[in-house]
């Protein structure tokens, strides 16, 4: 059990034996040096549980038994120690996370991701072959191609559209690829 105050220290009457829970000495320092050898790992393996990188682990657990150390004295059952510093870490690590959370939603909003004037110039240019290319094939390669992958429909749709059959869309898309393959190859 911890107080939150050093242990008061009631007054005994003569002759009565002094109760044993009011002069309790705390923690020693041999007893917490021996916690830390012996339970050290498993309290970084506690911390582990709930952060998610060892360098906040390792100082979550540092830092509490730099703070049990310091309320020692304040530990009135030193067999329980181990259980407050089980509960410091625990405590110290949820303040860890609300910490990160907070400078998360404090941080500035990045800057969507924009390509740069090169790139864009770029896929314009792009863009211009795949139409030139295009323009070069047969009028129905380029209407089942065009409504095929930039309207995205489905062959029986382009079909139902141009009125012609699901094969005769499949043909025309087949060759309208194959021959715009070239085109796009032959200008680069």
């Amino acid at each position: 059990m911890i107080t939150p105050f050093p242990a008061v220290r009631r007054p005994v009457e003569r002759g009565a034996a002094a109760p044993v829970d009011a002069i309790a000495e705390g923690t020693s320092v041999d007893l917490l040096t021996d916690t830390y050898r012996a339970h050290y790992r498993s309290l970084l393996g506690l911390a582990a549980l709930l952060l998610d990188d060892t360098a906040s682990c390792e100082d979550v657990v540092q830092e509490a038994f730099i703070r049990v150390h310091a309320a020692r004295r304040r530990v009135r059952e030193p067999e329980k120690t181990l259980a407050y510093l089980r509960q410091t870490v625990v405590n110290l690590s949820r303040s860890a996370l609300r910490r990160r959370i907070l400078g998360l939603r404090l941080l500035p909003k990045p800057m969507p991701d924009m390509a740069s004037a090169e790139e864009g110039a770029y896929e314009a240019l792009e863009r211009d072959q795949l139409k030139a290319a295009l323009r070069g094939l047969q009028r129905r390669q380029r209407e089942v191609l065009v409504l095929r992958y930039f309207a995205d429909m489905t062959e029986a749709q382009v079909a139902e559209t141009l009125g012609i059959s699901v094969g005769s869309v499949k043909a025309y898309g087949s060759r309208g690829l194959a021959a715009l393959r070239i085109r796009m190859e032959a200008q680069a």
